[in-house]
């Protein structure tokens, strides 16, 4: 056997393990990228849910139309940070407040809210 046949062996062992490590080495690239995508499509996602899923909201009037108006800006002033909803549904108008996941959240803002305004209640939101 000559040392050329010797050496093929040797050299198409050396072309197999690089072509396998670059190979990994642009997979691994990618899964990085595919993470970022998917870790913006569950912010994506979260901030969706957060607007629009179920959930729980105080609800701090029940009642006329002028009369909600006044108490939404008056809420304004006290809470600026949380999120006010005005709701129509024939013949009443309701002023509600905030977004909560669970009872619990939104239980734990409804005492710091009745300090002002008594008449607050939590109500599920959806179905």
């Amino acid at each position: 056997m000559c040392i050329r046949d010797r050496k093929k062996p040797i050299l198409l062992f050396y072309f197999l393990t690089i072509s396998i490590l670059t190979s990994q080495a642009v997979f691994s690239q990618s899964e990085k990228s595919d993470n970022k995508l998917i870790n913006d499509l569950i912010s994506k996602k979260r901030a969706f849910n957060k607007e629009y899923s179920f959930g729980y909201r105080i609800q701090l009037y029940n009642g006329f139309e002028t009369e909600s108006k006044k108490l939404r800006a008056k809420f304004k002033i006290d809470f600026p940070e949380i999120k006010t909803f005005i709701v129509y549904r024939q013949p009443e108008w309701k002023i509600q407040v905030g977004f909560y996941k669970t009872k619990l959240e939104a239980d734990k803002a409804l005492l710091e809210l009745k300090r002002k305004y008594e008449s607050a209640i939590v109500i599920p939101l959806g179905k």
